[in-house]
């Protein structure tokens, strides 16, 4: 009986959280999305298997040497971390004093974690190197501007308007997140508004870059929102655009006002480059 129970205690089934379970469910429905509905399979699949990866119970795939240390609860351990830190030897102590600690005592932490025994996880490891360090929404920001096509902003520049106004979205979720805050329902510091405001500017590599920098600690929720209701405005979007026209309006077919020369489209994005570097 106890290598049964031993047996049993070891099964990843027996450690799993409620939020670990929602957040497994929401993996597998993202993992659907892209495979049975073909809703932006480049987002929704990466996205759904790593939210599984992350999840696994006891795995602490995406969890730092620290996260480690702290989630295995052993007395010594977080004796030694709370005398560095002046506090209670306690996990939720630990973690308020970490979180009003500078950077480089975090640091510190963390290899005094490494020296304990304790590894980062693949995942964790794939943070730092990529989305904590920058690099990663740079490079999708490279990627995504290679393939942008300027020609019908070119030939028509009154578009510009329509992509200016969608910039209020921002505006307008930082203040809905404010809002939330001030009357008590749910608890959002500025910076973490403003990471989750960048969410109505509709573009993904921007809400992970400045979620990453502002608000590290909700770049994964902000990160899965981003993407998911991105990779679903083919369904939110037909409602919307029936409501707000008529069928005559839906039956004008649009065309390119004039053939917009490989010149223009290259020295576009030069000129717009060299004149936010120089006027911001």
């Amino acid at each position: 009986m106890e290598s049964l129970n031993a047996l049993l205690q070891g099964m990843g089934l027996m450690h799993l959280g409620a939020g670990q379970a929602i957040m497994l469910l929401v993996s597998l429905l993202l993992l659907w999305l892209a495979i049975a509905k073909k809703f932006e399979p480049l987002l929704l699949l990466p996205i759904g298997f790593g939210g599984l990866l992350s999840n696994i119970p006891e795995a602490g795939m995406a969890l730092t040497a620290l996260e480690s240390l702290l989630a295995h609860h052993d007395a010594g351990q977080l004796a030694v971390i709370a005398a560095k830190l002046n506090c209670a030897p306690d996990v939720h102590a630990i973690k308020e004093a970490l979180a009003l600690a500078l950077p480089s005592v975090q640091g510190q932490m963390e290899n005094l974690a490494v020296d304990m025994g304790y590894t980062p996880g693949v995942l964790a490891l794939f943070y730092k190197v990529a989305i904590g360090s920058g690099v990663a929404p740079l490079v999708i920001f490279m990627g995504v501007g290679a393939m942008t096509d300027f020609g019908p902003l070119l030939a028509n520049p009154r578009t510009l308007l329509l992509g200016a106004a969608a910039q209020f979205g921002i505006f307008a979720t930082v203040l809905g997140a404010l809002t939330l805050n001030y009357f008590g329902l749910i608890s959002f510091t500025l910076p973490q508004a403003a990471a989750i405001g960048i969410i109505g500017g509709a573009d993904g590599p921007t809400a992970i870059y400045l979620s990453g920098k502002l608000a590290p600690e909700l770049l994964g929720a902000i990160a899965v929102a981003a993407y998911s209701y991105m990779a679903l405005v083919p369904l939110i979007q037909p409602p919307i655009m029936r409501a707000l026209t008529s069928e005559k309006e839906r039956k004008i077919r649009m065309v390119q006002l004039r053939t917009v020369s490989k010149r223009e489209k290259i020295l576009f994005p030069v000129v717009l480059l060299l004149l936010v570097a120089l006027l911001l």
